[in-house]
């Protein structure tokens, strides 16, 4: 079934948007995620509950774990990198977007998508280095991880971090991830992290609101 456009209010946001251009966003707390690359098992709970919750087809994965292995015996690795949209301080796809359907929240900067905005052109899509947006033929449109929201404003948290069963994946206020002050089982008192892992593109187009515990073969060089 195709999405449902509202067009008058399509037409009311493009002129805006020709009027103003796009507001850049600073919000009164950025949440984030953690993926501890070493721990993850790669059961894939957080992709099921995801798609569960989204009510996500075979093919479309909001949330994705990212299975890496190599080296030559007896020096083999493998490890799991876990990710989906990253909302970004600097979000590629809202500007990109010519119906303003993406926004940024003030409350906690999650990047989302108003559906009855959106008209299924996919620059979104080409424009996320970070693979985010996900485009649904049946019905006309781009979907995308919103970090649960309905959940957030419930005081509780996204379904993927509620599914992990290793508490290798979290979210938080990403200045608290970073400064290693958030209460989160996924980063050890030992742990240092990252904010990019080898086969990730330049966290610097975006700013994404990530960060890893990486594997010894998945820090970038220095």
């Amino acid at each position: 079934m195709a999405n449902q456009v509202d067009k008058a209010k399509i037409k009311e946001s493009v002129a805006r948007l020709r009027e103003y251009g796009y507001p850049k966003v600073e919000p009164e707390m950025q949440m984030g995620f953690v993926h501890n690359n070493v721990d993850c098992i790669g059961c894939r709970a957080c992709e099921i509950a995801c798609k569960d919750k989204n009510g996500l087809d075979a093919g479309p994965r909001f949330r994705r774990v990212q299975y890496v292995e190599g080296g030559i015996y007896p020096d083999v690795f493998a490890f799991k990198i876990n990710m989906s949209c990253n909302h970004c301080a600097d979000p590629a796809c809202l500007p990109a977007c010519p119906t303003g359907a993406i926004f940024k929240r003030e409350k906690d900067g999650v990047v989302d998508i108003d559906s009855t905005l959106c008209i299924g052109c996919r620059k979104c899509e080409a424009a996320c280095p970070y693979g985010a947006p996900q485009f649904d033929p049946e019905e006309n449109v781009v979907k995308k991880c919103n970090m649960c929201v309905d959940q957030l404003d419930a005081g509780r948290q996204p379904y993927c971090v509620e599914a992990c069963m290793m508490r290798v994946l979290d979210v938080a206020p990403i200045d608290t991830l970073r400064d290693g002050s958030a209460e989160t089982k996924a980063i050890g008192p030992a742990d240092e992290v990252v904010s990019q892992v080898k086969g990730m593109a330049d966290p610097n187009l975006t700013h994404p609101s990530i960060v890893f515990v990486p594997h010894s073969k998945g820090k970038m060089e220095s």
